[in-house]
Formats: C-alpha cells, sequence, structure tokens
C-alpha cells in the first residue's frame, strides 16, 4: 500500500519495507523540492545528487553557473542507479549529511 506524500510525483511500482521511504514507511517531506542528476551510488541506501543552477554575478551583470552536490536517501522501491534523473524531497535529518530522500526517478 502506497501512502499518499502530498506531492504531484509518479507512485513507485514495486515495494519496499524501508521505514524511511516517504511512501510505504512512515518518513515525511517537507520543505523543498530539488531536482538533479545522480553522480554516486557507491553508499548503502544512499546516492549523491548533483544540481546545476546559475547566479548572478552583480558586479559584471552575467550569470554564473555553479553546481553543489547533496546526499539523499535512495529507498530500495526507487533504486536509483548512476547517471539518473531525480526529484528529491527534503525531510528530518537521517544521518550527518542526509536530510533529503528520493521522491521520483524521471529516467
Amino acid at each position: 500500500m502506497t501512502r499518499d506524500i502530498g506531492l504531484d510525483v509518479q507512485q513507485p511500482t514495486k515495494e519496499c519495507m524501508d521505514p524511511n521511504c516517504p511512501f510505504h514507511g512512515t518518513l515525511p517531506v517537507r520543505g523543498q523540492v530539488l531536482s538533479g542528476v545522480v553522480v554516486s551510488d557507491k553508499m548503502d541506501k544512499t546516492v549523491v545528487v548533483q544540481r546545476t543552477y546559475v547566479k548572478k554575478n552583480a558586479k559584471y551583470e552575467r550569470y554564473e553557473k555553479r553546481k553543489t552536490k547533496v546526499h539523499a536517501h535512495n529507498p530500495p522501491c526507487m533504486n536509483a542507479a548512476e547517471g539518473a534523473k531525480v526529484t528529491i524531497a527534503e525531510c528530518r535529518p537521517l544521518s550527518k549529511t542526509k536530510s533529503y530522500v528520493i521522491i521520483e526517478v524521471r529516467e
């Protein structure tokens, strides 16, 4: 049975028994919803998502590209691999560096 998390995303097709899954567990999601590309999936149930964005340089009146890496929880029902485009949502801190969870795999 999948839970409605309150966001307009596709429900996962697989089931999982992870308590930190927003769809099959009890983890609530709130706050920011970001998107990016998985650059590493070597950790257990954790992926590194790289986000690229543009920031305006006020002095030169131009835009510069920037990127940042975010650690996100990877539930077994999502199983995002390296190179996948994902949507992540903010949740309570799951570890020292992990405060996001994958809610959708787009590719």
